[in-house]
């Protein structure tokens, strides 16, 4: 699901700022953007991320304002002076003046190295950890909203996949009638010595409706609906669950489908196939 969230704290004279954007994505993905000198952090804040987010792609930026990084500027003083005895040497030889200002020797290399100052850490963890937690409070509170939005269309498709089951129940129960009243038809067209043998007739329909029988696919596909509104009803993380339901429910209504060709239940399938695949797109959104 999608978030966006942002926090920032002070630890002294430096202001550490987090943004956390969460995208779609059927499973997790971390991009991390932070100051390389804060490198060892990468780990700390996957783990705290981790245990929120489960789902989706997360980017994550960590920028540091302030009096971050202490610098110390150092002049070696005895390359400068040697750059400026060769300049006058250079000169005097060419009968000219040098030109040389200090400016002009800390352009030189080496003369000049700015020295980064050891840093405490851990004593500016605190502060970015606390702007982490408002960030990713944020984020959550976006994606609970999104979450709510997204439970009640499913249950709305959940309800209407059980009325379609009640009318695939219904319509299954026609099956040997309609097997009778389709041979019967076939079978007035010709030309029976004798009329039509009852009892075979019988036996035909009672194993052509066998072959078609769905009454086992009816009764798992019943359950795994039943499910369904189950975990959407709970707590926490449902999405891969969702998605394992919904494949099998999937997986019934197609073994539905090939038995039950040529017959009023198509129409149905074709129905519940439609409301499923709608419901597979919205449920690898959820966590």
């Amino acid at each position: 699901m999608t978030g966006f969230g942002r926090g920032s704290a002070r630890a002294g004279d430096t202001t550490f700022t987090v943004e956390i954007r969460t995208l779609n994505h059927r499973f997790v993905e971390w991009m991390l953007h932070l100051p390389h000198e804060l490198g060892e952090w990468e780990e700390r804040l996957r783990q705290r991320l981790g245990r929120a987010l489960a789902r989706g792609r997360v980017e994550v930026w960590v920028t540091v304002s302030g009096r971050a990084w202490p610098k110390t500027v150092r002049v070696d003083k005895q390359l400068a002076a040697a750059y400026w005895q060769a300049a006058q040497a250079l000169a005097a030889e060419l009968n000219t003046e040098t030109g040389v200002t200090p400016g002009f020797l800390l352009t030189l290399p080496e003369v000049v190295q700015v020295e980064e100052e050891q840093v405490d850490l851990e004593a500016w963890w605190p502060a970015c950890a606390a702007a982490l937690e408002e960030a990713l409070a944020q984020v959550l509170a976006m994606r609970a909203r999104e979450g709510k939005a997204l439970a009640a269309d499913l249950r709305e498709r959940a309800l209407n996949l059980r009325q379609l089951h009640t009318a695939l129940e219904r319509e299954a129960a026609q099956v040997p009638r309609l097997y009778r009243d389709r041979l019967k038809e076939r079978l007035a067209t010709l030309e029976v010595a004798g009329g039509i043998d009852e009892l075979r007739l019988a036996q035909e329909v009672a194993l052509l409706a066998d072959r078609a029988d769905v009454t086992e696919e009816l009764v798992r596909l019943a359950s795994h609906l039943d499910q369904l509104v189950q975990a959407l009803a709970g707590e926490g993380p449902v999405g891969r669950r969702l998605e394992f339901l919904l494949q099998e429910a999937n997986r019934e209504v197609n073994t539905i489908g090939a038995k039950a060709q040529g017959l009023s239940l198509g129409q149905l399938v074709v129905e519940c196939k439609a409301e499923l695949e709608k419901m597979r797109e919205q449920v690898q959104n959820i966590e």
